[in-house]
C-alpha cells in the first residue's frame, strides 16, 4: 500500500502538470470534429467558426469530418478522446440527444456526461414545406389533408432518429394526425424527392432550405419556432396557426470530452464568444436563415440535458425504438 505522503504528492503532480497544459493551450492545432459529411449544416457552422477561433487562439482548428450512423461514429471518436483540449466535437444537439433515446442507435457511450459543454454555436429554425400542387396552403389544411388520408401523406426526413424525422413525430403529436414516415441518408436527398413529388413534406432545417425558398414546385407552409424567421418573414408560425406550444430549432454545439481542464473549456467558451461577435461570422450565420447563439459552459451543460429531456417524451409517446 502507498504511503499518504506519496499519494498526495501524486495527485499534486497531477494538478500542476494539467494547470500548466492549460496554461500553455493551445500550442498546436486543435481538431474539430463534424460527425457528419462535409456540405451540410453542421459542417457549414464549424467551417464558419473554425476560421475566427484559429485567428482567436492562434494556431489551426482543423475541420475533420467523420460521418456516419446518424453523427455516431464521429461523437463516439471525441468521447472517447484524451480530454487534453486539442479534439472537440460540434454536433447537432438533437441528434445527439435523440441518439441517446433510442436503443436502435447502440450509443457506445453516455450522453451527454461523455461530454463538457463549451458552447453553442447556431440557431436554427425548421419550416414545414410541401409539394406545391399538394392541396394545402397553411398548416390547418395540412391538419385536415392528413386527418383525411389517415396515414397516407409521406414526409422524408434525413433518417431514422433524425431531428428532422423527430420534428414531423412531434408535429404528428401535437395534431393528433399520422403521417408516413420516409427516411433518407441526409437532408438533401429528402428534398430532392420532395421536389420530383415523391414525398408531400418535409420538416427542415432553413440552411438546408434556403437555396430553394423561391422553387415554384415548393411551399413554405410554417415555421417550428414560436418567432417568425428573419429569413422567411411571410411565413407564420405553427402556434400562429393553432398548433399551441410548438417551438422547436435545430442547435449546433461545441463539446469537449468529459474532464477536459475548466480553464481549456472556458477558454474555448470565450473564443467562440468573440467569434460569434464578428460582423462576417454574423453575416455568414443570417445568409444561412440562422443565428450565432454563443453560451457559457454552464448554459451548455444545462442544454445537454434539457434537450435530452425534450425529446425523452417525444420518442415515448410516439413509441420510437
Amino acid at each position: 500500500m502507498k504511503s499518504l505522503p506519496r499519494v498526495l504528492v501524486g495527485v499534486a503532480l497531477a494538478i500542476t502538470t494539467t494547470i500548466a497544459a492549460a496554461a500553455t493551450w493551445p500550442d498546436g492545432p486543435v481538431k474539430m470534429i463534424v460527425p457528419y459529411p462535409p456540405g451540410g449544416a453542421t459542417d457549414f457552422s464549424a467551417r464558419a467558426y473554425a476560421d475566427e477561433l484559429g485567428k482567436i487562439l492562434k494556431q489551426p482548428i482543423v475541420v475533420e469530418n467523420k460521418a456516419g450512423a446518424a453523427g455516431e461514429i464521429g461523437a463516439q471518436f471525441v468521447a472517447n478522446s484524451k480530454p487534453d483540449g486539442y479534439t472537440v466535437l460540434l454536433g447537432a444537439l438533437g441528434s445527439l440527444a435523440i441518439n441517446s433515446l433510442l436503443p436502435s442507435k447502440q450509443q457506445q457511450y453516455k450522453f451527454p456526461d461523455a461530454f463538457d459543454g463549451v458552447s453553442m454555436a447556431t440557431s436554427t429554425p425548421l419550416a414545414v414545406v410541401v409539394r406545391s400542387d399538394l392541396p394545402v396552403n397553411n398548416i390547418q389544411e395540412l391538419i385536415a389533408l392528413a386527418k383525411k388520408e389517415k396515414g397516407q401523406l409521406s414526409f422524408g426526413s434525413a433518417g431514422y432518429g433524425s431531428s428532422q424525422h423527430m420534428v414531423g413525430e412531434k408535429f404528428q403529436l401535437a395534431t393528433g394526425t399520422k403521417l408516413l414516415h420516409v427516411p433518407y441518408k441526409g437532408s438533401g436527398p429528402a428534398l430532392t424527392d420532395l421536389i420530383g413529388g415523391q414525398v408531400d413534406m418535409v420538416f427542415d432545417t432553413m440552411p438546408t432550405l434556403m437555396g430553394h425558398v423561391n422553387n415554384p414546385k415548393l411551399r413554405f407552409i410554417g415555421v417550428t419556432t414560436k418567432e417568425r424567421a428573419a429569413s422567411l418573414p411571410d411565413v407564420p408560425t405553427l402556434k400562429e396557426q393553432g398548433v399551441n406550444d410548438f417551438d422547436v430549432s435545430t442547435r449546433y454545439v461545441l463539446l469537449a470530452p468529459s474532464g477536459t481542464p475548466k480553464a481549456i473549456v472556458e477558454q474555448l467558451s470565450q473564443a467562440m464568444k468573440r467569434a460569434a461577435e464578428v460582423p462576417r461570422i454574423q453575416k455568414a450565420m443570417v445568409s444561412q436563415g440562422a443565428d450565432a447563439v454563443p453560451t457559457s459552459p454552464a448554459d451548455t451543460d444545462k442544454a445537454l440535458k434539457d434537450e435530452v429531456e425534450i425529446w425523452s417524451s417525444v420518442v415515448k409517446n410516439a413509441d420510437l425504438k
